[in-house]
């Protein structure tokens, strides 16, 4: 049987306020293709569908359009909820929407109420295991710890539990969404963690053939049979390093697993780039980035003036500006603030966080418009008291 595996479309994000739409719309359109193209025998979409519980209405409309697409293509989905969506919302209508062959699993009553579809070596049952709050669902499962990994390995008993019910020889295939022991995260996903633990590990999912893991960003291999496929677009900085991809899976007649990277469109790469503002602005090296969205971190040690104008004209989708200034030798940066101000009157004190910010102190003039602030502050203070 094959299997296209995706998660974390995160419908409705924008990227520094910028608008995913257009790039979401065309990876979805790339996922509906690509699911012709190889026949693949079913969809599994490992949660966060949505950015946030109540998404935009385009989100919505692009969900819908994605939606009856899959269904006419005659491809049958299988579909959890994440962390970021609401799980009621994502599930209304479920069981209308199952008769087109899109199944929803978002709570935890249909975690071991599986999907079976069959191909010419039998059964194969699918098991959804949407993002579980643990607080919210441990009665529901009757564990006494209140953590992830209890209530997935709950989840996971109930699945097994199903499966040694079925015909000898029925495969399975489990989609989660979960930080599991091993991956490795990103700024983009929300933390999860309660209790100080956020992971669980990977040998919960043991019996199972494979685990379509969602949640971390990162296309990630945990194990062979346990795998992230990671969002199909770069949702921060801190992802553009990524291949972003969906798993191709093939399982076997006797369950064993096979899986390759099928790409997804870059609609803009992102490129993280650092140095001083001039050599950003004339160094040929730098020429590949400039239609790249582009987070710059200037190292000059005084900050330089209109600096976001300025890299615009060279980096038109220039979305962050980070100051990083170089600290010459024996700089007090590590001395305690409070020693720092120690002895110095307001408007010295003012003088001095300027240049801990600048890199340098103010000028003449920012010195006077400094002097008539406080002078008006403590003019005002005075009248106030008096």
């Amino acid at each position: 049987m094959r299997l296209l595996h995706t998660s974390d479309w995160h419908l409705g994000r924008s990227l520094h306020r910028v608008s995913m739409l257009d790039a979401q719309s065309a990876f979805l359109d790339h996922l509906v293709d690509a699911a012709r193209a190889h026949e693949v025998d079913a969809v599994l979409v490992a949660g966060d569908v949505y950015d946030r519980a109540v998404p935009p209405l385009a989100a919505v409309e692009l969900f819908d359009r994605t939606l009856h697409r899959l269904a006419a293509a005659g491809v049958p989905t299988v579909m959890i909820s994440g962390n970021h969506d609401s799980a009621r919302r994502l599930g209304v209508a479920a069981g209308l929407i199952e008769r087109a062959g899109i199944h929803l699993r978002t709570g935890p009553d249909g975690c071991a109420v599986p999907v079976v579809l069959a191909d010419t070596y039998g059964d194969v049952a699918l098991y959804g295991v949407p993002y579980l709050e643990p607080a919210l669902v441990k009665d529901a499962f009757g564990v006494e710890r209140t953590g992830h990994e209890a209530v997935v390995a709950a989840a996971m008993d109930r699945i097994r539990a199903d499966l040694a019910g079925r015909p000898p020889g029925t495969r399975s295939v489990v989609l989660a969404h979960a930080f599991v022991v091993g991956g490795t995260a990103s700024d983009s996903e929300r933390d999860i963690t309660v209790g100080g633990v956020a992971a669980v590990p990977s040998a919960v999912f043991d019996g199972v053939d494979y685990a379509a893991l969602g949640h971390l960003h990162g296309c990630q291999t945990i194990t062979d049979r346990v795998r992230y496929s990671g969002s199909p677009l770069a949702y921060s900085f801190s992802e553009a390093a990524h291949r972003k991809s969906m798993w191709l899976v093939d399982l076997g007649a006797d369950g064993a697993v096979t899986a390759e990277r099928i790409d997804c469109p870059v609609p803009r790469p992102l490129a993280r780039l650092t140095g001083r503002i001039d050599d950003l602005l004339s160094d040929p090296a730098h020429e590949p980035y400039e239609d790249a969205f582009v987070e710059a971190t200037l190292t000059d040690p005084v900050r330089p003036a209109e600096p976001m104008a300025r890299l615009t004209k060279r980096f038109p989708h220039t979305l962050s500006l980070v100051f990083a200034p170089e600290r010459p030798p024996g700089d007090d940066d590590g001395v305690s603030y409070a020693r720092r101000l120690r002895g110095r009157d307001r408007r010295q004190i003012a003088e001095d966080f300027v240049a801990h910010v600048r890199g340098a102190g103010p000028d003449a003039a920012e010195r006077a418009v400094l002097s008539a602030a406080f002078d008006e502050v403590r003019t005002a203070d005075a009248e106030a008291a008096g």
